[in-house]
C-alpha cells in the first residue's frame, strides 16, 4: 500500500541545518519511498540548501534564514505540509534514511488505529544497521526520566515487531495526523531543540489520541550528527533545561516534592556529563540548562 501523493495521505519533513550529505542521503531515500517532502532549510553556512534545491528539484524547499530551532524549524514545515492537505506530517531528522516501505506501513497503521494521533517509527542506528535505537519509549513526569528505550542497543528481533500503545514516540522519525495537531496544537518553540518531542507526544496523548508504535516503519539514524557528535555539549544543556520545564508543566508538585525532583533531574545529568571526555565542558553545560530554567530563560541558549 502505498500513501497518496501531494494534496492529501502522508508527506515528510525533513529540517536542514548545515546538514550536508545527510540531507541529501535522507531526502534521496524518501524520493526512492515515492514520499513527498518539505525541506526546511535554518539558514545553513554550509551550501546544502542550495544542493538540495539544485539535486531535488521536486522538493519544495523552504529557507528561514536563521535557526529557528527544531521545534520551530519543523513547525513551519508542518505548517506547509497541512496547507497541502497532509492527514498525516511525517518529521525525519535530517540525518536519518527511511525504508523504501516505510510510509506504506505508516499509513497501514494509520488505517487500523482511527484513535492513533502518533505513528513512533523504529529506529536503528546506521551503524550497525541491524541493532536499535528505539522501538518504543516510555517517560515519566514524576522523576523526569525517559529511561533506555526500549530495544536500545540491541538486534533487532520478534520481541520487537508487535505494533502497540506506546508513552512516547522519537522526534527523529514520527508521524503525527492532523487531527491531532489541530487539537494540541504545534510543537512547543519555547523548548527550542530536545525533549519538545517528549512534550508533544505528553500534549496528544492528553487530548485524547494514542501514541503507537509501527514496527514495520524503519528508519536508520546517525544519532546526534545533527548537534554535533558525541564531544557536542549542546544536547545536555538543552535535555536538561527542557526536561525541567516539560515535567513541571505536565505534573506540578509541591515546593518539597519540586525540589527534590528537580535535584533527580539535574544530577542524572551530570552522571552523564561526567562519562563525556569534556566532562567539564558536559557538566557547565548541564548546570547552564539548570540556571536558564531557573531564570525562566527558554527559547534559543544565549551563548
Amino acid at each position: 500500500m502505498r500513501p497518496e501523493r501531494r494534496g492529501g495521505g502522508i508527506v515528510a519533513v525533513v529540517l536542514n541545518w548545515n546538514g550536508g550529505e545527510d540531507t541529501l542521503a535522507c531526502l534521496e531515500s524518501l524520493a526512492v519511498a515515492e514520499v513527498d517532502a518539505i525541506c526546511v532549510d535554518n539558514g545553513s553556512a554550509d551550501g546544502s540548501a542550495d544542493l538540495v534545491a539544485a539535486r531535488f528539484p521536486d522538493v519544495e524547499l523552504l529557507r528561514n534564514g536563521t535557526n529557528l530551532g527544531y521545534a520551530g524549524g519543523n513547525n513551519v514545515g508542518i505548517r506547509r505540509a497541512l496547507e497541502l492537505g497532509a492527514e498525516w506530517v511525517w518529521l525525519v531528522n535530517n540525518d536519518a534514511t527511511v525504508a523504501t516501505d516505510a510510509a506504506a506501513a505508516l499509513a497501514v497503521a494509520a488505517e487500523s488505529r482511527p484513535d492513533a494521533g502518533v505513528l513512533a517509527c523504529k529506529i536503528y542506528l546506521a551503524d550497525p544497521p541491524d541493532v536499535l535505537w528505539y522501538a518504543g519509549g516510555r517517560f515519566s513526569t514524576i522523576v523526569g526520566y525517559s529511561g533506555r528505550q526500549d530495544g536500545y542497543g540491541k538486534r533487532d528481533g520478534p520481541a520487537y515487531d508487535r505494533p502497540r500503545d506506546v508513552e512516547r514516540a522519537s522526534g527523529a522519525a514520527m508521524a503525527v495526523s492532523r487531527a491531532a495537531i489541530a487539537r494540541a496544537g504545534l510543537l512547543d518553540e519555547d523548548l527550542f531543540a530536545y525533549v519538545e518531542d517528549v512534550d508533544w507526544c505528553l500534549r496528544i496523548s492528553r487530548s485524547g489520541f494514542a501514541v503507537v508504535f509501527v514496527p514495520g516503519a524503519r528508519v536508520w539514524h546517525r544519532v546526534s550528527a545533527s548537534s554535533g557528535g558525541g564531544r557536542s555539549t549542546t544536547s545536555l544543556y538543552y535535555d536538561t533545561r527542557n526536561t525541567l520545564a516539560v515535567v513541571e508543566r505536565h505534573r506540578p508538585l509541591p515546593a518539597g516534592v519540586r525540589g527534590l525532583r528537580r535535584g533527580i533531574v539535574v544530577g542524572a545529568h551530570l552522571v552523564q556529563a561526567v562519562g563525556r571526555p569534556n566532562r567539564r565542558q558536559a557538566a557547565a553545560a548541564v548546570l547552564d540548562g539548570w540556571r536558564d530554567f531557573r531564570s525562566g530563560r527558554l527559547g534559543r541558549r544565549d551563548r
